[in-house]
């Protein structure tokens, strides 16, 4: 089965703080592998977070785009009602934020097993998702 990348693993694979170093190498290893897959939303926040002008690195929209394109060759989940409507089902009943519980709900709908955030407790399990923290 495929593991889902949230955000923040294509967020570390284009930092340049010195600080983050171990994690852009461990995000651009993840992202090496073929057997990843992601959703729309995870796309939006990257574009939304990676080109933001407070951004200390900030890319300039061409370089974003093309790094999402690039990302195309994962199975993306479209955010649908149903995918919404079970986010808020999770929402309710695990305690998460709107936005976690998307992604997991997005994970969840393309077959996942495992999430891969930083995000999220470490070997959290969440309706046969586990929650993986590559970062540890």
């Amino acid at each position: 089965m495929s593991r889902f990348l949230d955000t923040n693993i294509l967020l570390y694979s284009i930092s340049r703080d010195p600080y983050e170093a171990a994690k852009r190498d461990i995000a651009i290893g993840l992202l090496d592998q073929q057997d990843n897959a992601l959703s729309v939303q995870v796309l939006q926040e990257f574009y939304v977070q990676a080109t933001r002008s407070t951004r200390p690195d900030a890319l300039p929209h061409d370089l974003a785009t093309g790094l999402i394109r690039t990302w195309l060759r994962f199975p993306v989940q479209d955010i649908t009602l149903s995918v919404m409507s079970h986010a808020l089902d999770i929402k309710n009943q695990h305690g998460l934020s709107y936005w976690d519980a998307a992604i997991v709900a997005a994970a969840r709908a393309i077959d996942c097993n495992v999430l891969l955030t930083e995000d999220l407790t470490d070997s959290m399990n969440i309706e046969g998702l586990r929650i993986e923290n590559p970062f540890r």
